[in-house]
């Protein structure tokens, strides 16, 4: 038998914004393609026409772009609708439905709603588990035909063997069996309304798609005996499935998009970068993986879908924040000085200086937006408001002459070396180390740590950098006063 060609696939709703646990999907599947010089395939599956909100999938293409994770097949790939998005494929549905009829593996059902939820009811107050019971299995075909055209509503059901072994070799979790018996009875595959039932479209389109490998969270466990059934009815080839470990949140739920999960275009706001959503996420759930940051492309190279957990994988902030600093440090100056708003500051800035910032603060970023706030400190001209009663009672344990001596020096020695001015700082004041560098460092930025204190010097204006020690000794002068 000839070994088809690997292709894996994303196929989400376009009913909201992507949440963590989506995208990380969507980077295992993009990755296990890579790394068998497969085909990765995006497939809208937007039946849900109740739900599907109109910019949703523009949103999706968006943040799989933003994670640099990029699709040979499905939209803006040249290729039509009926090729990836699941609404267009109505009439292929219809003829499977009529393939499925016409070989008997299904039949109308004409039960309604009241009648299942009173089955329903009544098999729950007997301890039972929900179950069709077969009510419209032996209708004639004659007759269920002649009152569809009369206009009664049906739904389609699949016929379930009984005692069938489903087996599957799962790509995360190894051997599974279950029989056909444990499963819901008959079941839906055509709604009422004459849509398709997800897990029938899903498998279909997979099969029809070309689809070799589907990963998937593991609360579709339940679907994939089902759709064996059905591709096993239409004699159709069945992909290998993996079912991974959910993303759950620090209470323990899993992520979704009902829940008002972290979508991806909220992590973009906060700051987070590209490259340290994906490594973090492509780790999530995956052990083996390099410390390093990785593009798609390099972490394809060792990618072995055995790493995958069963597991639930918890989305730690703390964890992300790692691989954002990482990812700052490394950021292009470009992109922090987008961030950069001029309004933070009170006159215009030259390309030079901010350039000089970036290089000075950038190791201690978080977020691209913190440029403003380093520049506010560097660069405005208002006192600082964020000298909290301890940092004045620091500032205030040296005493004003501190600050008049380093103010005295650092106007006389601008421009000289660090070593140098740290000299000439420490015999005039009489403090060395952290006696010298905190209450110094307060005074200019408000802090008790950052960049490089011979950096912001350099960097201060002198007119800022007097005013900030001015104050500092008004500070000091003041508390002695009343104590």
């Amino acid at each position: 038998m000839t070994k088809r060609p690997v292709k894996t696939r994303f196929a989400p709703s376009p009913t909201g914004l992507l949440h963590a646990g989506n995208l990380r999907t969507a980077i295992f599947s993009a990755l296990l393609a890579k790394s068998q010089n497969g085909t990765f395939l995006l497939r809208i599956e937007d039946s849900d026409e109740a739900r599907n909100q109109a910019d949703a999938l523009a949103a999706v293409m968006e943040d799989l772009r933003w994670l640099g994770v990029h699709w040979g097949e499905g939209p803006d790939c040249g290729q039509p609708p009926v090729n990836w998005q699941q609404s267009a494929r109505a009439e292929i549905h219809a003829d499977y439905f009529d393939r499925l009829l016409d070989s008997g593996h299904a039949y109308p059902c004409f039960c309604t709603v009241e009648r299942l939820d009173k089955l329903r009811r009544q098999q729950q107050a007997a301890g039972k588990p929900p179950r069709y019971d077969g009510h419209c299995a032996e209708i004639d075909p004659t007759e269920a035909r002649a009152r569809m055209q009369a206009g009664e509503a049906a739904s389609l059901r699949l016929r379930v063997p009984a005692a069938r072994s489903l087996k599957y070799v799962d790509i995360v979790r190894g051997e599974q069996a279950i029989s056909s018996d444990r499963l819901p009875g008959d079941f839906v595959i055509r709604r009422a309304d004459g849509t398709a039932a997800f897990l029938f479209a899903n498998a279909l389109d997979d099969a029809l798609m070309g689809v070799t490998h589907v990963l998937r969270g593991e609360d579709h466990i339940a679907n994939t005996p089902r759709q064996l059934l059905v591709l096993a009815a239409l004699d159709l080839p069945v992909p290998a499935y993996g079912h991974l470990g959910l993303v759950v949140g620090v209470e323990g739920r899993p992520l979704s998009k009902r829940s008002g999960a972290a979508s991806i275009a909220d992590l973009r706001a906060t700051g987070y970068r590209p490259e340290a959503v994906f490594n973090y996420l492509a780790r999530l759930g995956y052990s083996g993986a390099s410390d390093q940051l990785e593009t798609l492309n390099d972490f394809a190279q060792t990618f072995d879908p055995g790493h995958l957990a069963k597991g639930p994988a918890l989305f730690d902030y703390r964890q992300l924040d790692h691989w954002q600093d990482l990812a700052m440090a490394q950021a292009p100056v470009a992109d922090l000085l987008d961030a950069f708003d001029s309004n933070c500051v009170d006159g215009p800035i030259d390309t030079a200086a901010l350039e000089q910032l970036v290089g000075l603060v950038q190791p201690n970023m978080r977020f691209p937006q913190e440029i403003n706030d380093w520049a506010a400190r560097l660069f405005g001209s208002a006192l600082l408001a964020s000298h909290t009663e301890a940092a004045q009672q620091r500032m205030s344990s040296v005493g004003p002459d501190f600050f008049t001596q380093a103010l005295a020096v650092i106007e006389s020695d601008r421009g000289a070396e660090w070593s140098v001015l740290k000299a000439s700082l420490e015999q005039a004041t009489g403090q060395r180390g952290g006696g010298l560098m905190k209450p110094l460092r307060l005074a200019l930025t408000g802090l008790e740590s950052g960049p490089g204190l011979g950096g912001i010097i350099a960097l201060m204006p002198a007119a800022i950098a007097r005013q900030r020690l001015e104050a500092a000794a008004a500070i000091a002068v003041g508390a002695a006063r009343d104590a």
